[in-house]
């Protein structure tokens, strides 16, 4: 293999792509306002770099080569790249452009949230597409969003990961709830659950995100010592508030979530007697569309939702 050029200049990919364009070298000239042996000698040096003729006659003049015409797209492809490296990005018109966002979130979140970010987005870019990703167990949303497949993920963690871009969204306390009619939840105040009940009692909890890890609500309890009796695990986050009132279990989760349900379903919302930390959420991004207008335009959308739900709470 050939070694490539160490002084291939912007001008000579220029002409290469003119060239192939025009097939003609007096065009050529004129469009770049040059001299036309200026453009023949051109001509002769991306041939000798090529090794290929490039044009050659044809019955009506100059017609590319077969290997010419493949270079016109990655000279085209160049030129343009080039182009974008110093042409400072115009800010982004949300209501004439139109982009694709793709979101991936938990359904564990409060029910309220994803429908106004998307209502948020509808409103702001009417011709723009918005695409929201489940992530649940197994999903590589860190290589997603490094890949470019996904532009933000929003999701609660105990320890956010790093070497992403991060901004803090809304905190949900944390609260149990089990179904309104079940014996223990007759016979027991809101407030009067005790240690002992809530570490026996049988729980419901959603699959981890990432196989092999425990949730934020485990890993607390692991800290102190403390194990709850998980029966039941579902990938389903949705459909819990669903089993609970068909079912002796419990649910430990975010107060936002359940109230939710609790206006529709018989549920009875406890005082959880563990001195949890609140749930936090945040939105997490990519140092690859950190300084894209469109990107930011949609994390101050995100971020716009999630103040409206701490102010109507």
């Amino acid at each position: 293999m050939s070694a490539l050029p160490q002084h291939l200049d912007l001008h000579l990919i220029r002409i290469l792509y003119l060239l192939l364009v025009e097939k003609n070298v007096s065009r050529v000239a004129l469009k770049l306002n040059q001299p036309q042996p200026s453009i023949s000698a051109s001509l002769r040096k991306l041939r000798e770099l090529t090794g290929d003729p490039l044009l050659v006659r044809g019955a009506r003049g100059m017609v590319p080569t077969q290997h010419g015409e493949s270079l016109l797209k990655p000279a085209k492809r160049i030129l343009d790249e080039t182009e974008n490296l110093f042409v400072k990005k115009a800010p982004f018109a949300p209501q004439e452009e139109a982009r694709t966002f793709h979101i991936a979130a938990p359904d564990y979140l409060d029910s309220q949230f994803l429908p106004s970010v998307v209502a948020l987005l509808r409103r702001g870019s009417p011709k723009s597409r918005v695409v929201i990703h489940s992530l649940g167990p197994g999903v590589d949303y860190v290589r997603l969003l490094s890949d470019g497949d996904m532009d933000l993920v929003i999701a609660n963690w105990d320890e956010p990961p790093q070497h992403l871009h991060i901004s803090k969204l809304f905190e949900d306390p944390i609260v149990c709830a089990m179904h309104a009619a079940s014996p223990y939840a007759k016979r027991t105040a809101d407030d009067a659950m005790t240690l002992h009940d809530y570490l026996t009692l049988p729980h419901v909890a959603p699959s981890q995100m990432v196989q092999g890890t425990i949730g934020v609500i485990d890993a607390f309890l692991d800290r102190q010592g403390l194990r709850r009796n998980v029966a039941v695990e579902s990938a389903y986050f949705g459909l819990i508030p669903y089993m609970l009132v068909q079912s002796d279990l419990i649910l430990t989760t975010g107060r936002q979530f359940v109230q939710f349900y609790e206006k529709t379903l018989p549920l009875k919302i406890f005082t959880v007697p563990v001195k949890f930390p609140p749930m936090r959420f945040y939105q997490l991004w990519h140092e690859r569309v950190h300084q894209s207008p469109e990107h930011k335009w949609l994390r101050d959308q995100v971020t716009s939702a999630a103040k409206a739900l701490v102010k109507g709470r």
